[in-house]
């Protein structure tokens, strides 16, 4: 690579807020947002909730003359909702499904039936490896009894682990997406600990925008007021977070964020606001950059955000577990009722009052069965998390009972690790 090397990469993020039947002037504001992304020529469009297959072959067409690389990941029942659009030629894709996503009896809510997941594409620029990731995590209804905490944290963790192992070859990792977490949550602490990755707000030179960088505000004519009445200013859930390895040094020179309306025709591109951020790479000394060596100083908030996660987990899986156990004595009681009905038809002295009563004992042992299975897997996918975690955390200590030298492998940099053992 030559010494010289830099590189310019313009990024475009927005959750598109696009549900058939229910988002609000879905067609206007798919057609306003394929003009803004034809004439601010991005590098990459990351794009969230294009549900409907549609639309997303709609903004295909159009925007192929200035992004000739596109893809939409499919999951779930009703899609993933994620897409991109690359103005260069995409080298790989891949994506991973979430272990957890909901509940599907919470129809209401939708989640579980979106299965939410994380996109990967691989692109080769000028000699360097960009491995971009575009995501949505489960949605975030109430703050102060958040049901769904566990599976975001589960999530978060399976995310991060994602993109640990299958960036070991990447120059420039790149996350975008919306993760229904403010910055300071657990997940969102617990993603950016375990990876590495730099939120562009906080690093960047120049930010123009919506107050805090929020990303849903109250001057948005699509946000629910309700929603927001205990942020007065609005939230951030939507992140451009960023890093490089391997002896290259990335920046975000400028980020840049709607602020309610679209910023032609004044009306808003969806409920939340879009993210642009210009970001610099070039060439740097290995030693150099900042991902690549984590001393004993850094273990501290790294260790303390994976016991919180741990725990969280724990709670979880323990409320998933009583869930379990109330389903399987519904099914007992269930079972007792049908036999009891069978032995009253049999006997011919209730038997009009049995017959009616059986169709609805079948399916509440049906239902009480599908519930059991459901949160026997719920316990499965945190166990399975909890366990990763608890094996991280194990490792760390055994680093530190070894004395004071960094153990990089152990905590966040386990491949440059890796290497420093085999040279």
């Amino acid at each position: 690579m030559k010494p010289n090397f830099s590189l310019r990469l313009r990024i475009f993020n927005l959750n598109c807020w696009g549900i058939p039947y229910l988002s609000k002037h879905r067609a206007d504001r798919m057609r306003r947002l394929g003009d803004f992304l034809n004439q601010e020529s991005f590098d990459l469009a990351l794009l969230e909730e294009v549900w409907s297959e549609q639309d997303f072959q709609y903004l295909r067409q159009k925007l192929s003359p200035t992004y000739p690389a596109a893809h939409h990941f499919r999951s779930g029942i009703i899609g993933s909702g994620l897409c991109v659009f690359s103005k260069h030629p995409i080298q790989e894709l891949t994506q991973h499904i979430y272990t957890l996503n909901g509940y599907p009896y919470m129809i209401h809510h939708g989640d579980w039936f979106s299965g939410k997941a994380v996109g990967l594409l691989v692109l080769h620029l000028s000699g360097m490896v960009l491995n971009a990731y575009v995501t949505h995590l489960h949605a975030e209804y109430n703050r102060q009894k958040d049901i769904y905490l566990a599976h975001r944290v589960a999530q978060a963790w399976e995310l991060a682990q994602f993109i640990h192992h299958t960036s070991k070859k990447a120059d420039v990792v790149l996350l975008c997406g919306d993760l229904n977490m403010h910055p300071e949550d657990l997940g969102c602490c617990l993603l950016k600990e375990w990876t590495g990755l730099r939120d562009a707000y906080l690093e960047t030179r120049d930010f123009q925008g919506s107050e805090e960088g929020n990303t849903m505000v109250p001057k948005n004519c699509y946000v629910s007021q309700q929603e927001l009445k205990l942020f007065p200013f609005g939230v951030r859930i939507d992140y451009v977070l960023y890093k490089a390895v391997s002896g290259f040094y990335i920046s975000c020179k400028s980020l840049e964020t709607t602020t309610g309306n679209d910023p032609y025709s004044g009306t808003p591109l969806s409920d939340h606001e879009a993210l642009m951020a210009t970001l610099f790479v070039r060439h740097s000394p290995l030693q150099q950059n900042p991902s690549s060596t984590h001393g004993p100083a850094e273990r501290s908030p790294l260790m303390s955000v994976l016991n919180e996660a741990w725990k969280e987990l724990g709670l979880g899986m323990a409320q998933a577990r009583w869930w379990a156990a109330f389903a399987s004595y519904v099914i007992g009681l269930g079972l007792l009722l049908l036999a009891l009905l069978c032995v009253l038809a049999a006997g011919g002295g209730a038997g009009e009052a049995a017959i009616l009563l059986w169709t609805p004992s079948v399916g509440l042992v049906l239902w009480a069965g599908a519930f059991y299975l459901f949160h026997v897997q719920e316990v499965n996918g945190l166990y399975r998390a909890q366990a990763e975690l608890q094996h991280v955390l194990g490792r760390a200590r055994e680093a530190q009972d070894l004395g004071p030298e960094p153990q990089p492998a152990l905590l966040l940099g386990q491949q440059e690790g890796d290497k420093a053992r085999e040279q």
